[in-house]
């Protein structure tokens, strides 16, 4: 009976898991149309990333006052220009330059390039020496294999668009996410704006997976992850306000109604920086960190489906084949990574197996950051 009982319980783990991850992507393909939405109906970026950030603070705070009152390590002026430098690229600059993106062009772009994140963060972990590749290897051709795969499909994602492949789904959009007249739509979404667009959204992933290095830098030092992700969000807001100074001195801007642009941020405040950050951390500690970035590209079809349905977004030759490419380089790279894990656990088993000695800085730890702290 015991073992029947066990056995069910570890069952409804593993469907738990697989639903908490499937959710996880409908919480973020939520949160990129409501911000594409927001951002059209006039949401300036500067103030949505300061409110954000505040109402997160506000919810993260007293759970992290509670929970890691005892084991909270302290601040030193070290840690704290770190901790100033994470919320630089992680926030005030990834979200900005991403935002800004966005407007150009549709959540479905958005969603295809967030795919690149983990192939970005290995390049750079190998520029900065903080990964090693032995090419000789399967796994080490792989790695470089998937990462130039993945760049390629994202560059052939922004820059070639091609010709219609399908019919939309709808005549007209069922919503209409333009402030103005359809036509002038069209226009703010032309060939140069998506370009435009596309190459913003690429930079912010290149300072999004320069966070992510430095993040596995900063844990180590300040191992506190609830009190860190505060502290992250207390930085972004008081940057993000001084940059308004500058770019956002309306106040109307700042004042909030009931409207779209007041359920976004509520809604990526509470939903993505409370919820999906809990059942994040849960899911990576039963299945790890790879199990979750497998769903990764899930985001990209429950977005492009809504797309096409409520925006009337019609599929292009340009963005299936960069799409395909960069979702084929980040499994190659998920595979070349999981055969590592396997191999250095053998090692670490003593059963003969020899493998290059990964650092202490490795794709790996990223890789569980980037699943494990929200972006957008």
């Amino acid at each position: 009976m015991n073992l029947k009982r066990q056995y069910y319980c570890i069952t409804m783990e593993a469907y738990a898991s697989y639903g908490a991850m499937i959710l996880i992507q409908f919480a973020y393909g939520g949160a990129n149309i409501l911000t594409k939405i927001a951002l059209e109906k006039g949401l300036n970026q500067l103030v949505f990333v300061v409110y954000r950030h505040i109402i997160a603070m506000l919810l993260l705070g007293p759970f992290a006052y509670v929970l890691e009152r005892k084991h909270r390590p302290p601040l030193s002026f070290s840690v704290i220009t770190k901790i100033f430098l994470l919320a630089s690229f992680g926030t005030t600059i990834h979200l900005n330059v991403y935002y800004a993106g966005l407007a150009y062009t549709s959540p479905t772009v958005a969603s295809a390039l967030s795919n690149v994140v983990p192939c970005l963060t290995f390049l750079i972990a190998v520029i900065l020496r903080m990964e090693t590749v032995k090419i000789t290897s399967t796994r080490g051709q792989a790695k470089v294999l998937g990462t130039l795969v993945c760049i390629g499909g994202a560059l052939t994602f922004t820059f070639w668009k091609g010709r219609y492949l399908l019919k939309g789904f709808v005549h007209r959009p069922l919503i209409n996410i333009c402030s103005t007249n359809i036509s002038v739509c069209g226009l703010s979404h032309g060939k140069d704006n998506w370009i435009k667009g596309s190459a913003l959204i690429l930079i912010s992933h290149v300072a999004w997976s320069a966070w992510l290095i430095l993040q596995a830098v900063v844990s180590k030092v300040y191992p506190a992850r609830l009190s860190l992700n505060v502290l992250i969000c207390f930085f972004a807001s008081l940057q993000s306000s001084f940059l308004a100074l500058f770019f956002a001195r309306n106040p109307t801007l700042w004042k909030l109604e009931w409207n779209m642009q007041l359920l976004t941020i509520i809604y990526s405040g509470v939903v993505i920086s409370a919820l999906v950050y809990y059942l994040q951390t849960w899911c990576i500690s039963n299945k790890g960190p790879v199990f979750a970035a497998m769903f990764s590209p899930l985001l990209l079809i429950i977005v492009g489906i809504f797309s096409a349905i409520f925006f009337a977004e019609r599929l292009r030759l340009g963005s299936l084949a960069g799409a395909f490419l960069i979702i084929l380089g980040l499994y190659i790279v998920l595979w070349a990574k999981y055969a590592d894990n396997v191999v250095t656990r053998v090692t670490e088993n003593g059963k003969g197996l020899n493998d290059n000695k990964m650092l202490e800085i490795s794709i790996n730890e990223t890789l569980r950051n980037s699943v494990t702290n929200e972006t957008k």
